[in-house]
């Protein structure tokens, strides 16, 4: 009996100290000592967009200057940086930081993308507003429809280009990180925020522009964004840095004071170098087979990643793919998941089932995705082999011990 205790216990323990599958490996990515001041905060993979850390990431919050990202990429995107933009009466005296355009003043718009973006001009920001729409207030109509048709943002709403303080101008911190992903992909806007000085030689004001945003000068391989304060808002902050091929973007909202803004986009991006890793799964064109049980019998179908693939892998693992039911690639690596649509090379059929071969692997007929249940199959193999070995000698025993005691009984009588 002792033995067959034994022998349970040691099985059970050498079957729980395999490693687990990189799916069930979330547990090693603590976050709990980020300990962020900020009420609200995200850190996302800049390429792929996946959220490695998040903090109350939809709380609706007022975004204060950072509101001049999605200014600064609406205008570089749909306006001319060519254009001579004539500053009126309300842009010069608008409140704030400026960078003391005068009234009358005839300045190109790339000049006022630089204002807007390094310097953090309220007045540029008008400027810009009414040159491209009229007035600021039909600037931030399109600036939403903007925001909501081409970037994919749901939970903002601006009321201004600036984002002087008002109650119907909010965002949070998910959509900011959406938002400043979006404008990184823009290699105008990228140069601009990645701008340390810059001289200025205005009509009222000649001087030198320096980036308001401190990470540029002090953390390793910054690359952006800007930062914001108003009393409502508090202090904001949207960071990102970019080593090797990993780039990403921290966002941290409502915090107390700048040094602790500075301090949380630190500790985020800090976290995401030290635990991921952005890599290259697949270049467009390549091609996945997949095996499909059709009325027929099997077929074989090809499909392509319409542009490059890219995950966000946790440092040390490996990144699976697998083609689902309704042709999407799904990458899995660790506890993080991302998806893509792929294009059908061939003509659809009936299907029943599927299986799936990444092109160039040696054996087209194994699924690209490793089962796991072989793994829990031995496990309670195992355990109900040996508790049917210990219920047996228990019930073996007990029989034992009444016929012994019946024997003993005769004897007594005899």
């Amino acid at each position: 009996m002792r033995f067959l205790l034994t022998n349970l216990f040691v099985v059970v323990i050498l079957l729980w100290s395999q490693p687990l599958p990189a799916a069930f490996a979330e547990g090693d990515l603590d976050t709990a000592s980020l300990a962020l001041n900020g009420e609200s905060a995200i850190l996302i993979d800049a390429k792929t967009g996946q959220v490695l850390y998040e903090k109350n990431p939809h709380a609706k919050l007022y975004p204060a200057s950072i509101t001049k990202i999605a200014t600064g990429i609406y205008a570089i995107e749909k306006g001319n940086p060519e254009d001579i933009v004539t500053v009126s009466k309300n842009a010069r005296y608008e409140e704030g930081t400026r960078v003391y355009l005068g009234e009358g003043e005839q300045v190109k718009m790339e000049k006022l993308e630089y204002g807007l973006l390094m310097h953090s001009g309220n007045d540029a920001a008008t400027a810009i507003a009414e040159h491209m729409s009229g007035s600021t207030e039909a600037f931030a109509e399109e600036l939403n429809h903007f925001l909501q048709e081409t970037v994919g943002v749901s939970e903002t709403h601006f009321t201004n280009a600036h984002g002087l303080h008002n109650p119907e101008h909010y965002t949070t911190a998910s959509d900011m990180s959406k938002i400043a992903a979006y404008a990184m992909k823009n290699p105008t806007f990228r140069k601009i925020v990645g701008t340390n000085r810059l001289p200025w030689d205005g009509a009222e004001w000649k001087s030198e522009l320096i980036n308001h945003n401190k990470l540029i000068r002090d953390y390793e391989g910054a690359t952006g964004i800007k930062n914001g304060f108003t009393d409502q808002a508090m202090h904001t902050l949207v960071g990102s840095a970019k080593r090797g091929d990993t780039e990403f973007i921290a966002v941290t909202m409502k915090t107390s004071t700048s040094n602790l803004a500075y301090k949380d986009i630190t500790k985020m991006l800090d976290y995401g170098f030290e635990h991921f890793e952005t890599r290259q799964i697949a270049k467009s064109g390549k091609i996945y087979t997949v095996t499909e049980q059709t009325e027929n019998g099997e077929a074989r179908v090809r499909y392509s990643p319409m542009e490059d693939v890219f995950a966000t892998v946790p440092v040390g693992e490996e990144a699976h793919e697998h083609v689902s039911a309704d042709d999407v690639l799904e990458i899995a690596a660790g506890p993080l998941t991302v998806s893509y649509p792929l294009h059908r090379l061939d003509p659809p059929a009936a299907k029943k089932g599927r299986q799936v071969q990444a092109a160039g692997a040696e054996n087209p007929d194994e699924q690209t995705t490793p089962s796991i249940g072989w793994y829990y199959a031995l496990l309670f193999v195992w355990l109900g082999f040996n508790l049917f070995l210990i219920s047996f000698t228990i019930v073996r025993r007990k029989r034992k011990r009444r016929m012994r005691n019946r024997d003993l009984h005769r004897k007594v009588y005899e």
